[in-house]
């Protein structure tokens, strides 16, 4: 027997859909408060990060326009950096975990030579690019004053929060930030 799909029918059935969507968005904490949870410092909502270009230390090629559509962690930090050392590692394992889903992981160092990096590199690890930034040009657009520094960028390219000094991000809110980000829809072609 087929069954015709009435107007009431299709009604009936956005407005479940609809309060089903409403009840999941409930349970998740908004972006705000999540940052919060990690003391990050957030954007408004119109702030869009220096673009720049760079090559690791294996001579690959990265650039922010080149991630667009991804989330990007961009850690600026440098090999004498104590605080920095912690946090490699746990940003090695949100590369590993979430760069399937759009995450990328991006270290820029602070005026380091090549064999520096590749040598902590190997030791902690470390296989999300670290780019090099041997003037500071880099370090001086996005007005890098501390190490580490770590900038949140939104796929749709928009700032979304930066942490001056050491964050847990293994952490439970690090984690739920991270995933509140790649929850977000990939921007519209042609779109920043």
């Amino acid at each position: 027997m087929i069954r015709r799909i009435t107007a009431s029918m299709a009604a009936c059935g956005i407005a479940a859909l609809l309060t089903a969507v409403n009840a999941l968005a409930a349970e998740r904490p908004a972006l705000p408060e999540l940052l919060k949870a990690l003391n990050l410092s957030g954007y408004p909502s119109v702030m869009q990060p220096p673009e720049f270009s760079g090559f690791t230390a294996d001579g690959q090629k990265v650039s922010l326009p080149g991630l667009r559509g991804r989330v990007v962690l961009l850690n600026f930090w440098a090999a004498w950096c104590l605080e920095c050392r912690p946090e490699m590692p746990a940003f090695e394992r949100l590369h590993r975990e979430f760069s399937v889903r759009g995450l990328a992981v991006v270290g820029i160092n602070a005026r380091e030579g090549t064999a520096t990096i590749r040598e902590y590199a190997k030791e902690l690890g470390l296989t999300f690019p670290l780019i090099l930034d041997p003037k500071g040009t880099i370090n001086a657009a996005y007005g890098v004053i501390g190490l580490p520094t770590t900038f949140l960028i939104g796929r749709d390219g928009r700032s979304v929060a930066l942490a001056v000094g050491p964050r847990e991000w293994a952490s439970k809110p690090a984690r739920a930030i991270i995933q509140a980000l790649l929850a977000e829809p990939l921007p519209l072609k042609g779109t920043r």
